[in-house]
């Protein structure tokens, strides 16, 4: 059974968001997405200012079973990578909900937050 953490939102392609107070999230990859991606090898991230809209492709985990499109949950700026990932992908694959979180973002003015599934809903499509 995947660990589907209470207080994190969700998406249908299997990341992550921790809304924060100050307009800002962090967004990773679930533990149900690392599981089925197998060992990962790499993550390719977007670079700090870039901006995306929601659901488009902000990066790509690859494993030894598969390279996976990453899709933003919500419109915003990149304000943060986490450069462990570089040196350290498998991290993904030990802890996909603290240390191995991917992107930092502020969210636009008009990021829609309505769509993000709650754990409860998460659960009935991840198992």
């Amino acid at each position: 059974m995947s660990e589907i953490p209470q207080d994190l939102k969700y998406t249908k392609d299997h990341e992550w968001i921790q809304l924060a107070d100050d307009g800002t999230a962090l967004i990773g990859i679930t533990d149900y997405a690392q599981e089925s991606l197998g060992d990962v090898t790499f993550v390719e991230l977007p670079e700090v200012g870039d901006s995306f809209e929601s659901g488009d492709t902000f990066g790509v985990v690859e494993s030894v079973k598969a390279a996976s499109d990453l899709y933003m949950p919500v419109s915003g700026e990149i304000v943060e990578i986490n450069d462990a990932l570089e040196g350290e992908p498998e991290l993904v694959n030990r802890s996909p909900y603290k240390e191995a979180w991917l992107i930092k973002v502020q969210l636009a003015d008009d990021a829609n937050t309505d769509d993000l599934l709650s754990a409860d809903s998460y659960r009935e499509i991840a198992g």
